[in-house]
């Protein structure tokens, strides 16, 4: 009898035991644990980022017009060129051969134009003093002007052939640096139907640019002037910067996605940028300095409907126990001229007790967002970013709404009335 008895109160005692247990346990994690952030002060940036390759500003791509064997090459990758230096040669046996050809054809083509004119003048005596007739007379005539037709052809022949002779010396249009060569020694060219390219010359590349391809849903905010940061991953410790020189109107469609070429400014006085490059850009589309920011985590937190629940028999029972006062004027913030977008943040008062910041939101950069005018929030105030239990609750977010002067995150061309 004794020993069930001993056996029951331990029984008692471990479901005693198990059950606060399990109450304590629940009341910790009923418990709400907040993350705070700060309001600060500093600089924002509104950004579009893109990717793009660096590309030198001037490039010409150095051919040739005649088709023969490269003779000589007389320049390498990485060469610094002037405008006029011989690049390569090709053989000019065959076009010398050509050249001679066609002089012999001038030479005889004279010789048969004074033998032609020599048998017109005769014949043209004979004509005058009416000793031959017309129909005797007009070959000779014609005899003659065909010679000359034939000598300006021949001449033109000769011409041509000491052009082409010319085109064997392939020279650098341009001062720059050859950034390509695509022939050697030996090799044979042909330029009947399409000029081979042989070298490619970069005009200046102390200066270049990034030619950027841009979301359609972006290109709206990207204007002519703007500054642009970008790293490249050669360096990717370093942040260059550019500008925006242009952007081209021409679309391009890949796999359904539109993009627009932005083209940017990049100075390159140091070297470090080379073509081909691959470029991560951030077009500053907008900026401020010196605003009051927020973390953009805090306007997206929510109470949980106890929290809230609580809050508002708070606030009723403060407002039961003041005595009945006019409309509030002091302390409101007329935001009638502001743009923005109205939003709600929450923060906890000197009793640690939940409390709400109506605000009015302004640029924002992702993680930072600033903040337009507030009554409550200033500088160095704690923030609350996140808590266990949160809630994104519609019904809850509206009731806030009709409290504290508007959607939470809802659109706004300015308040129509002060916080």
């Amino acid at each position: 009898m004794k020993k069930s008895r001993i056996i029951t109160i331990s029984i008692v005692l471990a479901v005693a035991v198990i059950g606060y247990w399990i109450v304590s346990e629940d009341l910790k994690s009923s418990e709400i644990k907040y993350q705070l952030g700060e309001i600060t002060k500093g600089d924002i940036k509104q950004t579009v980022s893109a990717s793009g390759t660096v590309t030198p500003v001037t490039t010409v791509e150095v051919g040739t017009q005649i088709s023969g064997t490269i003779d000589s090459v007389m320049v390498d990758f990485n060469d610094k060129v002037k405008s006029g230096q011989i690049l390569a040669v090709l053989d000019t046996t065959l076009l010398q051969a050509s050249v001679l050809d066609a002089e012999a054809s001038v030479e005889r083509a004279e010789a048969l134009l004074r033998e032609a004119e020599s048998e017109h003048a005769r014949n043209l005596a004979l004509f005058e003093k009416n000793l031959i007739s017309e129909s005797v007379y007009l070959p000779f005539k014609i005899a003659a002007r065909t010679r000359q037709a034939d000598l300006k052809t021949a001449r033109a022949a000769l011409l041509r052939a000491k052009t082409n002779l010319q085109y064997a010396v392939i020279r650098s249009p341009i001062e720059g640096i050859v950034i390509q060569c695509n022939v050697e020694e030996g090799q044979t060219v042909a330029a009947s139907l399409s000029t081979p390219t042989l070298f490619i010359i970069a005009q200046d590349l102390s200066q270049m640019e990034i030619l950027a391809e841009v979301d359609e849903s972006d290109i709206g905010v990207v204007k002519v002037g703007q500054s642009v940061e970008y790293e490249v991953a050669a360096y990717a410790d370093q942040m260059f910067s550019g500008e925006v020189r242009k952007v081209r109107l021409q679309p391009q469609t890949v796999s359904n996605v539109v993009t627009y070429t932005v083209v940017v400014a990049a100075g390159n006085a140091d070297g470090l940028l080379l073509p081909g490059m691959t470029a991560t850009l951030d077009i500053v589309t907008e900026s401020r300095e010196d605003v009051l920011t927020i973390p953009t985590r805090a306007l997206s937190y929510m109470p949980t409907p106890e929290v809230l629940a609580e809050m508002r028999a708070r606030r009723e029972a403060s407002a039961q126990s003041e005595r009945p006062r006019g409309p509030r004027s002091e302390g409101r913030i007329h935001l009638s001229d502001e743009s923005g977008t109205r939003s709600m943040a929450w923060y906890l008062d000197s009793l640690g007790e939940i409390t709400p910041a109506p605000i009015l939101a302004g640029l924002s950069d992702g993680s930072t967002t600033e903040i337009l005018a507030s009554r409550n929030l200033t500088e160095g105030m704690q923030i609350i970013v996140s808590g266990t239990g949160t809630s994104s609750s519609k019904a809850e977010s509206g009731s806030l709404a009709k409290r504290f002067g508007g959607p939470p995150g809802g659109p706004g061309g300015g308040f129509r009335r002060g916080l």
